[in-house]
């Protein structure tokens, strides 16, 4: 509760209940990682972003369209730059994002995991 607290603090929103905040734990429909945080906390905040802005973002580097991105690449970026991401929340992205045998996030599949939850739920 209180790094759900601390996560829309870091978002300017500093008037979260006690009660607003239980409500989401009981909503998830198993443990909380990372796709079921993010579909929770999507749910909850207003004006987010929408698929297609997310997808903009992942565009910016892949230059030639090819709709993935080398996890490695994108490892490093997201453990180095802006709001750094640690190992292990990497990690726990992986596990819900479509990876290619030669190791390419499909960020197409990443992002609409994001904007309308793991198909398997």
């Amino acid at each position: 509760k209180e790094d759900l607290k601390d996560t829309y603090a870091s978002l300017g929103k500093t008037n979260v209940k006690d009660d607003e905040l239980e409500s989401m734990l009981k909503e998830a429909t198993g443990p909380i990682n990372f796709t079921m945080f993010l579909n929770l906390f999507g749910e909850k905040l207003s004006g987010t972003d929408t698929e297609e802005t997310i997808l903009n973002a992942f565009k910016m580097f892949d230059p030639d369209a090819k709709g993935n991105i080398n996890k490695d690449y994108m490892k490093r970026l997201m453990m180095s730059q802006g709001d750094k991401f640690t190992a292990e929340e990497i990690d726990q992205m992986f596990q819900s994002s479509p990876i290619d045998s030669a190791g390419n996030l499909d960020y197409k599949a990443l992002c609409y995991t994001i904007t309308h939850g793991d198909e398997k739920e």
